[in-house]
């Protein structure tokens, strides 16, 4: 009898042992991968200024509108007619060439539901209000949850980060594989909706996304960066 009592203690502090020399799963855990914003590279929003669509004037002349956008706004505004093509581009002049780059450019052809107004009819036409993100690279498109029938077509570029893509302060050979390999277009924000990525085409070389738009809502570039959380 005693014998068997001293095998049980001996093997229950084996357990023991075993047990304390495994990882304890609570210990460290990786949280779901999060989308971390491209932010505008120095210390404020470049200067953006806007190229409207061409408008035909009486006798065969047209223009091309380019209204400033105001810093308390960064807002510019189309009407958009479905049946029609119209766009807009959106240029900024970086503070770290002084030079002018392309930030975004929208094309509309087929606005098709309204929210709160119903379909519209061809030849009529809806008031869309590009809003830039200067905390991030992003956009919000208005009306949100404006719905087409025939995709937008929407053009990004992410040159205004300046390189630094993982948010660490240096461009170093790190950035380049987060935008091969983690950095893509999200939508999503708004009224508290989660970030989604969305099946947009890279273009490395011209550094931009290019998104057929469904529908209208917030849009921005972002890496995938998995999280490590310790508890």
């Amino acid at each position: 009898m005693l014998v068997r009592r001293s095998l049980l203690v001996l093997a229950l502090a084996l357990m023991v042992v075993r047990c304390a020399d495994q990882p304890t799963a609570v210990s460290s855990v990786r949280a779901p991968a999060a989308p971390q914003f491209l932010r505008w590279a120095g210390s404020g929003a470049p200067d953006f200024s806007a190229i409207s669509p061409q408008i035909q004037k009486p006798h065969g002349r047209s223009q091309n509108l380019t209204p400033p956008l105001k810093l308390d706004s960064y807002q510019v505004s189309f009407w958009g007619v479905r049946g029609e093509t119209r766009s807009v581009q959106i240029n900024y002049a970086s503070s770290i060439d002084d030079s002018t780059h392309p930030f975004l450019r929208l094309t509309t052809t087929d606005p098709q539901v309204v929210p709160g107004v119903g379909e519209l009819a061809v030849g009529d036409s809806v008031l869309i209000t590009v809003t830039i993100d200067t905390s991030k690279i992003g956009i919000s498109l208005e009306p949100s949850g404006l719905q087409f029938g025939a995709p937008s077509q929407l053009q990004i570029w992410y040159g205004g980060a300046g390189g630094d893509l993982n948010g660490d302060g240096v461009v170093d050979s790190s950035d380049a594989e987060v935008e091969r390999q983690l950095l893509g277009l999200w939508y999503g924000g708004d009224d508290g909706q989660q970030w989604s990525e969305v099946s947009a085409s890279q273009d490395v070389g011209d550094k931009s996304f290019t998104y057929a738009l469904p529908h209208f809502c917030e849009y921005a570039i972002a890496a995938l960066l998995e999280l490590a959380v310790s508890w």
